[in-house]
């Protein structure tokens, strides 16, 4: 009797074992950004034509709202932009690098128990590998709880730095700021020498921060399903215990439309390996450094400049 009890018990485990070996998910999200503030800015601009504003609104749409697919097992997933065929003229040029920089493009790898990610990245015609440790969120529970999908989801919440290679997360600066910024400068220039003038029109650098405001902190709403129990999400979004299906940081939200459990056909989770392999901080300080060297080269197209290129 014992003999079987035994063998019974070693069956349950080895059964439960292959289970979660092979458990594998698949979720669909839907990603959609804001741009209320940046059609705002656009239509006071007269450099800007009603003909200019339209095409630029809908690239703009095409950057900003984007369809992802993640796949997880029990301790690592992987995220990556639905695939779809791109029309003429918008699958290069400032138009992918802008896109890449609106969390598409690459596969993004996380491996929550090695607490690791690593995703590739394709930056003015380069190639990069950013490996690092995934962040740690500091979760707080709220308490409060709500249904997506049929899944019965709570509510966290967690403030982390704002990212300078996230352009979701700026904001364009208020006209009033700017206006002051610039009524500053002329009467500073009225004191000046005619040569100083000069000196200072020969000198003068136009930052991409100049235009925009990145603030130092975001906050991070999360919805999770203990009904999945797997510490994984969208993006770079881990740490809770279950499935992530909602997030949003004021202007951007990521949504969960479909959740499949062990699809009938596996996908292989693996972290992707083409390119140079860089840090996040060093991914950050090559992004922003070439944002900074474009502004510079553009300098003489106006205040209208930077969103003139993002509809190229």
């Amino acid at each position: 009797m014992k003999k079987i009890t035994f063998t019974l018990a070693l069956l349950l485990v080895c059964i439960t074992s292959n289970a979660q070996k092979d458990f594998q998910g698949m979720a669909v999200y839907e990603s959609k950004t804001s741009t209320a503030d940046f059609k705002s800015r656009m239509s006071g601009n007269k450099d800007i034509t009603p003909e200019m504003q339209k095409m630029i609104e809908e690239r703009m749409k095409k950057m900003f709202e984007k369809t992802f697919i993640l796949n997880f097992d029990k301790t690592s997933s992987i995220y990556k932009e639905e695939e779809k065929l791109d029309a003429p003229g918008q699958g290069q040029g400032g138009f992918r690098m802008m896109s890449s920089m609106m969390g598409g493009g690459g596969t993004y790898y996380k491996n929550a128990k090695e607490k690791t990610f690593t995703v590739d990245k394709e930056f003015m015609g380069k190639e990069f590998l950013v490996k690092d440790t995934l962040r740690n969120y500091n979760w707080k529970m709220e308490g409060e709880t709500r249904e997506i999908g049929g899944y019965m989801c709570y509510k966290a919440t967690a403030v982390i730095p704002a990212s300078k290679t996230d352009f979701r997360n700026f904001r364009p600066k208020k006209e009033e700021d700017v206006k002051k910024k610039e009524e500053e400068a002329k009467k500073e220039g009225e004191n000046k020498s005619a040569d100083a003038k000069a000196e200072d029109k020969k000198e003068k650098k136009t930052s991409f921060f100049d235009e925009v405001d990145l603030p130092k902190e975001i906050t991070i709403t999360a919805w999770y399903t203990m009904d999945i129990p797997v510490n994984q999400g969208p993006e770079g979004y881990w740490g809770l215990p279950g499935l992530i299906l909602e997030v949003n940081d004021g202007k951007t939200t990521i949504l969960c439309s479909k959740i499949v459990i062990n699809p009938k056909e596996k996908t292989e989770i693996k972290a992707p390996n083409n390119g140079k392999v860089v840090t996040q901080k060093e991914y950050d300080d090559i992004v922003t450094k070439k944002m900074e060297e474009m502004m510079e080269m553009n300098q003489g197209q106006g205040r209208g400049g930077m969103q003139m290129r993002m509809g190229r």
